[in-house]
């Protein structure tokens, strides 16, 4: 199969040779035809020219050889009846009567009588050129001819002239189309380098074109459709990632709760088996052993609640309801429930009687799990504390280390993951969930080993 370049080549070249060859068929018959209507007028003034001289003329022979030696041309005199009265090259006795000659009767109508004829006597071509005239007070004709042969000799070298010429034309054209064929082949190039470094993904790679227009439009649709492409390829990375992601993320989400569902689990068949075991089993410690599995069982249940909610939370599939409610209330209510459930914890507020007009239930879960977390991560007391519109939860616990910082807010993340209780690491993010839908954020300052505080912003109503 031939290249685009050889192809380019092959058709300029035939195209041109073409042209040429027919060019050259229509400048021989008209170059011809020029040369012999040429002839016929250089004859045609050779025969005004005889004319004028042949009446004082004496010696028809001397003069007709004296014509043909110093022009080369044969001519012939011929009587009114066809006979020849003088010829420069032939015996005029033995010549024979031109009486029917195409150019004598020619010229009895017109004032010139023409032909091209082989000539039996010199055995060649001739151009014929014949005129009546006045000869001795007779009708005479003067009839001129020039060798076809000397003719065509001039034609030729004419005609060869023409061909060099024609060939050098040729052959610069050549040259050009080789030179056009190498910046038809550079552009090519530089579009098939172009496409295999896109194939191979290097969407930064360059293209450039620089000699023809319709190569620079079919490099700048491949740069757009490059651009789409790589902006669709890192659509797709991002796609990818995220689905690396949200596997990863379902990966641990199911190690973390097989993790945290393994100790009641365990703990409640633990002890099935062991009163199924012990059919003397003491009614005291029986009814113990049922508390044990009962209360498992409610940790589980809880487990699974707190989990449901914070799915519903994240994926914002939770019904705000608004309403007006004292802040100091809620804190009071929300301090006293777990001090009931912490009975060796102590729960101190500063927070004034302020009127808030938010989702009552869903702050009151974002102070709870905020204060749990502080019972559960220190050992002294908890202050909840209002400050420039800012609910502070302060502890003096373990504290946070400033790497896991990023992160203690993220589902399943626990700070101490050597322990169980029964928050699955799901109490700091359903806080932020529940925050963010109420339009607020929460914030965390911690020292390692200092204690931690806990805050989020709130957009009272009206001071009470």
């Amino acid at each position: 199969m031939l290249k685009i370049d050889q192809v380019f080549i092959i058709k300029f070249l035939l195209l041109f040779v073409g042209t040429l060859f027919i060019t050259s068929i229509i400048s021989y018959l008209t170059l011809k035809s020029i040369v012999i209507e040429h002839n016929k007028n250089h004859l045609k003034h050779a025969i005004e020219i005889m004319d004028l001289e042949l009446n004082s003329v004496n010696d028809l022979d001397k003069y007709i050889a004296d014509i043909y030696e110093k022009t080369s041309l044969r001519t012939t005199v011929v009587d009114e009846a066809g006979n020849v009265l003088a010829d420069s090259e032939a015996n005029k006795v033995q010549m024979d009567n031109h009486a029917q000659r195409f150019e004598i009767i020619e010229s009895n109508t017109k004032e010139y009588g023409y032909i091209i004829r082989y000539s039996k006597t010199l055995k060649m071509d001739f151009l014929y050129v014949a005129k009546k005239i006045t000869y001795k007070d007779r009708e005479s004709y003067i009839r001129v001819s020039m060798s076809l042969a000397q003719i065509m000799d001039d034609f030729y070298s004419l005609w060869i002239k023409l061909f060099f010429i024609f060939m050098g034309i040729l052959f610069i054209a050549l040259l050009i189309s080789k030179r056009m064929s190498r910046k038809v082949v550079y552009d090519i190039e530089q579009i098939t380098n172009y496409l295999d470094e896109i194939s191979d993904k290097n969407y930064k790679a360059i293209i450039k074109t620089k000699y023809f227009y319709e190569f620079l439009q079919i490099s700048l649709l491949l740069k757009n459709l490059v651009k789409k492409l790589s902006k669709q390829e890192k659509k797709k990375s991002k796609y990818m990632a995220k689905l690396r992601l949200i596997n990863r993320q379902k990966n641990d989400i199911l190690s973390a709760i097989s993790h945290e569902f393994k100790n009641p689990v365990a703990s409640i068949i633990g002890y099935a088996q062991t009163i199924q075991d012990d059919s003397d089993m003491p009614k005291i410690v029986r009814d113990k052993f049922l508390l044990k599995i009962s209360s498992n069982g409610e940790k589980i249940s809880k487990m699974l609640d707190r989990l449901t909610l914070s799915v519903k939370l994240e994926n914002e599939d939770f019904a705000i309801t608004k309403s007006a409610f004292d802040l100091k209330v809620l804190c009071d209510e929300v301090a006293s429930n777990l001090e009931t459930k912490y009975k060796d914890r102590k729960i101190l507020l500063n927070v004034e009687s302020i009127t808030l007009f938010s989702d009552k239930t869903m702050l009151e879960l974002a102070l709870v799990n905020l204060v749990e977390n502080a019972l559960k991560y220190s050992s002294s007391d908890i202050f909840i504390e209002l400050k420039d519109n800012m609910i502070l939860v302060k502890d003096s616990g373990i504290g946070i280390k400033e790497e896991e910082l990023k992160n203690i807010t993220k589902k399943f993340y626990r700070v101490d993951k050597n322990s169980w209780n029964n928050s699955m690491g799901l109490g700091l993010a359903m806080v932020s969930y529940t925050l963010k839908l109420l339009g607020s954020s929460l914030e965390i300052e911690s020292k390692f080993g200092q204690g931690s505080t806990f805050s989020f912003s709130i957009e009272p109503m009206l001071k009470s």
